[in-house]
């Protein structure tokens, strides 16, 4: 599904469209853009709304053939705005006209150093529809060749592998709450059976 698209469920596809009736840029750094819109609802209610613009993102979940079933790697990493460390896939913003596969390989590499012989598409979700319009393609990595990582200098992560079962239990039970991981894991987990 391109990034016009809309799926049922996915993007108010029943309700009727709002309209944008005008906007004016707040902030513009280099993650994210800030504006307030001035909308007139689907109801015909007029509003206005703060609304982070993003590039999108792609997310992978790695897999390594495990004792009993696939391991799953997942990167331990840092983020300050959680006040400390989660447990999340490796995930990035898509550069440019970059495409999410080519976003979600360059991420794998350059996070875990690792090289996915197949992509297997996840679908898509949004990352925080009240306030943002980022997407997220999620993927699933399998034939993974080592290699090296190539951090950023704003990442502070470490791998941790576990087996996808766990990883899986993990995301249900709230011991993963990263939600691009937790969705990941979850869709990853309805296609296994």
């Amino acid at each position: 599904m391109s990034a016009g698209e809309r799926e049922p469920g996915g993007g108010g596809d029943n309700l009727g469209a709002g309209e944008r009736l005008s906007s004016r840029q707040v902030f513009s750094g280099r993650v994210v853009d800030l504006s307030v819109d001035r909308v007139r609802m689907p109801n015909g209610r007029e509003s206005d709304l703060e609304l982070l613009h993003f590039a999108g993102a792609a997310a992978v979940v790695p897999l390594l053939p495990g004792d009993d079933g696939d391991d799953v790697l997942l990167v331990r990493q840092y983020r300050y705005p959680t006040g400390g460390w989660l447990l999340e896939i490796p995930a990035g913003k898509i550069d440019g006209g970059e495409e999410p596969a080519a976003t979600a390989r360059r991420e794998l590499r350059e996070e875990t150093g690792y090289r996915a012989g197949e992509l297997e598409e996840l679908g898509w979700v949004w990352s925080t529809p009240g306030a943002a319009d980022e997407r997220i393609w999620l993927f699933a990595a399998r034939d993974l060749t080592p290699g090296e990582s190539a951090l950023e200098d704003d990442e502070l992560l470490e791998p941790h592998r576990l087996p996808l079962a766990e990883a899986v239990r993990r995301a249900g039970d709230g011991g993963i709450c990263d939600a691009k991981t937790v969705c990941a894991l979850l869709r990853l987990a309805g296609r296994s059976g």
